[in-house]
């Protein structure tokens, strides 16, 4: 290989950045594995109504394999926020159509979930705190070294916080009027249907966002630093009192 074939330092540096926020979104959105869990408790409903529209067995169905992959998880000790988060939502979403009557309201909390989301995307974009910092920081062990330390991290935080918000607020748009005006197999069709390509569509967006902005500041490696600084430190003060008083000793 010639050196014009060689990859430069600074080529390398930005495929090991590139390789570090997709390990770091894939963790925090929960991969392939996230997705699905998301999308069939929601699949499973539409699917068993749109069969025999009984709201019951399409609810019971819904919570049964969203606990399922709840206990899936646990036996192998995975990470259980994704499964959960679904379990609950799913869960309110039960609680709801069952207290109605009206199966639409099964995918009701989910949708003002959204809502709420978008909003907060965009307003802590808004107040200079983008909630996908927030969330992500911790992540990539920067913590919130970004708001202050790190002003390209915070304005690709900030661009990315407006694309989850807008992408969110697109999806809403679709979702509520087919609320009022669809019925539930057509509302819960189109629902499972937007699932994923938005969600993609979002982290794809934050990918690049990041993947152009520095480096994150690895806190906890100047954290550890600074342990074992002062650690040195100690030491060298307690050899030196040591020291001290031998060489008083022979100068008497």
């Amino acid at each position: 290989m010639t050196s014009l074939d060689k990859p430069t330092t600074e080529e390398t540096s930005a495929d090991d950045a590139r390789a570090v926020t997709e390990a770091a979104l894939f963790e925090a959105f929960g991969g392939v594995r996230g997705m699905v869990e998301t999308v069939l408790p929601g699949l499973l409903f539409v699917s068993i109504y749109t069969v025999n529209k009984n709201l019951h067995m399409s609810a019971l169905a819904a919570l049964g394999v969203a606990l399922v992959m709840v206990v899936v998880r646990l036996a192998r000790r995975d990470t259980v926020k994704h499964a959960f988060s679904g379990v609950f939502g799913v869960g309110f979403g039960v609680v709801f159509a069952m207290m109605t009557g009206n199966a639409k309201d099964f995918y009701l909390p989910g949708m003002l979930y959204t809502l709420g989301l978008a909003v907060a995307y965009i307003v802590t974009a808004m107040a200079g705190v983008p909630l996908i910092g927030l969330m992500l920081g911790p992540v990539f062990k920067e913590n919130l070294s970004w708001r202050t330390r790190n002003p390209g991290r915070k304005k690709a935080y900030t661009k990315a916080s407006w694309a989850w918000g807008l992408i969110l607020l697109a999806k809403c748009a679709i979702l509520f009027p087919l609320y009022w005006w669809a019925d539930t197999t057509q509302l819960g069709w189109v629902l499972v249907a937007l699932k994923i390509p938005p969600f993609l569509l979002a982290v794809y967006l934050t990918w690049v966002f990041l993947a152009k902005a520095p480096p994150p500041i690895d806190v906890f490696a100047e954290m550890e630093a600074e342990e074992r600084a002062e650690e040195e430190r100690k030491a060298a003060a307690a050899e030196e009192g040591e020291g001290a008083p031998a060489g008083r000793h022979r100068r008497s």
